[in-house]
């Protein structure tokens, strides 16, 4: 199978070799502000849209990658908890940095704000429901990989969907009202079978651990312009280190995790937005437009503005 979310690493436009792996900084050291942090500070603020809230929805998984498979195989996070029901089709997908293969009957919870991307082949069945940002319920806070292998439980979340597009659809009075309800059921079996399967789930190792606050920390910041080394920095480790965890967890680097979510982002306001090209590079931290048209086309084949045409 090829290799999941495969491409150039941007630090190659830099003009420069990568740098030797440093040793572990002093703790004086690694709360000094660095040159490149001093500068990210001076720049202006550029204000991105926020998108826009959307209600509680169910949409076929194909139709997910309607526009591009980079809409589902790259890295992104949504503002709001995504149940994946996979009910026909394998694949791998990529959550919080650890990538695992997922089959049929396989029920993927990703809470929001958590980084992910997974494949969508011709063969890949389900659903995927999105709570919304106002759904008031009590969810699991941790991602949650569940093969449902009992018929009785593979029933149940299929029974509770449907009721939820049931309601989504009607006309009735009561509709959210009633979706609600379904919603807080769905929670409820969540959390029976996260108590089922809760021993047959290892602990994460140290790697997976390490990966996770990568990849928790990447979300948060990946506008900033920050590098590997930098968050590397931040989490007390080596990008030598970082990047050995990363391959080790995920089959990427860390550079790939960065660089991936840095231009599914970009795909995202040059197709959402009407934001020109400057400054869709300056919101995400590239040190000039230049660089970003460089990067943008080796990693899509197009450049910015060709993309915004074609879409």
């Amino acid at each position: 199978m090829a290799k999941l979310f495969s491409g150039p690493p941007l630090s190659q436009f830099e003009g420069g070799k990568r740098p030797e792996p440093q040793p572990q900084p002093a703790v004086a050291e690694k709360l000094a502000p660095t040159k490149a942090a001093r500068q990210r500070a001076e720049r202006p603020a550029v204000v991105v849209p926020e998108a826009e809230a959307k209600p509680l929805r169910v949409v076929p998984i194909p139709r997910l990658a309607t526009g591009g498979r980079w809409r589902v195989e790259a890295m992104r996070a949504y503002a709001e908890p995504l149940l994946l029901w996979f009910t026909r089709g394998q694949g791998r997908i990529t959550v919080g940095g650890i990538t695992r293969g997922y089959g049929a009957h396989n029920a993927i919870y990703i809470p929001a704000g958590v980084m992910h991307g997974f494949e969508v082949g011709p063969q890949t069945f389900g659903t995927a429901l999105f709570f919304g940002r106002d759904h008031g319920l009590d969810l699991p806070q941790a991602p949650m990989h569940l093969r449902i292998r009992d018929v009785v439980p593979q029933g149940e979340l299929s029974g509770i969907i449907e009721n939820i597009v049931r309601e989504t659809e009607t006309d009735r009075p009561g509709k959210e009202k009633a979706a609600l309800h379904y919603l807080g059921i769905l929670g409820v079996w969540l959390e029976r079978q996260a108590a089922v399967s809760a021993d047959e789930t290892k602990r994460p190792d140290a790697a997976r651990r390490l990966a996770r606050a990568y990849a928790d920390i990447l979300e948060k910041n990946f506008r900033s312009g920050m590098g590997v080394s930098e968050f590397a920095r931040e989490l007390g480790v080596t990008s030598t280190h970082l990047t050995r965890v990363c391959n080790k967890t995920c089959g990427r680097s860390a550079s790939d995790l960065l660089h991936d979510r840095v231009i599914f982002e970009a795909r995202k306001l040059l197709t959402e937005t009407r934001m020109p090209v400057s400054q869709v590079a300056q919101a995400l931290g590239f040190t000039s437009a230049a660089y970003f048209t460089r990067a943008f086309q080796h990693r899509t084949g197009k450049t910015p503005s060709a993309f915004r045409k074609a879409t």
